[in-house]
């Protein structure tokens, strides 16, 4: 039997406001005179919970452009032609913990990266922080919540799942719904009420258990870390 961890990628694997930022200035060539100064200034007062209930950054800039009369074509290009900047857009960097997390994951345990985003500039920006190589498989336009069930569904017939993200009805919700243990990361592990197997703020933070669990996984019998 073998293990499985399923990674989200935007707010989980990659962190900071950089490609967020960089799809208002994309977006901003679409939209009209100060699109740009409005959208930096809701991303700034959402993160700081004084903005509307938004998903994320990237539901504060689309819904901003919709509503800017910016048309869907348009604003879809925006977003690709920011997500092939993923490597360079600052400050984008990897979770802090994520190098020694995947360092620590047994290499009996398959790493899974499952994302919405499109395939741009994901596999670069890993190549570039030196983790490529400890995912066995990167999926793309999942399509959660309902994208994630199917995965995790496949990921069960060989063994235990622990999908790890920072929405919870994206995330963690169709795991939980099929038996499997979740891990909530991100600014909302302090407030939320979901009911998750593990939670914290940063992947640093849940290294410890992450690691022990995939042990305990891998080898019931051995002692856990």
């Amino acid at each position: 039997m073998t293990s499985t961890i399923v990674f989200d990628f935007d707010g989980t694997v990659i962190v900071g406001n950089g490609p967020v930022l960089a799809y208002a200035r994309e977006m901003a060539r679409f939209a009209p005179e100060g699109f740009l100064a409005r959208a930096e200034a809701e991303i700034a007062a959402f993160e700081a919970g004084q903005a509307a209930p938004y998903r994320d950054g990237y539901d504060v800039v689309g819904t901003l452009a919709a509503d800017a009369g910016v048309a869907e074509g348009d604003r879809q290009a925006a977003y690709l032609a920011s997500r092939e900047l993923l490597a360079s857009a600052q400050p984008a960097d990897p979770a802090p913990g994520l190098a020694e997390l995947l360092e620590r994951i047994p290499e009996e345990t398959r790493v899974i990266l499952a994302t919405n985003a499109p395939a741009a500039g994901v596999e670069s920006a890993l190549a570039g922080w030196g983790i490529r190589d400890h995912f066995d498989e990167l999926i793309y336009d999942t399509g959660k919540p309902a994208g994630l069930g199917p995965i995790i569904d496949r990921a069960l017939l060989d063994g235990k799942v622990l999908s790890v993200g920072d929405i919870v009805i994206n995330d963690l919700d169709p795991a939980t719904e099929r038996g499997a243990d979740t891990a909530l990361v991100g600014a909302t592990a302090e407030t939320s009420t979901a009911s998750v197997t593990m939670r914290a703020t940063t992947l640093a933070e849940l290294t410890d258990q992450i690691v022990a669990w995939a042990h305990a996984a891998e080898f019931p019998t051995a002692p856990t870390l």
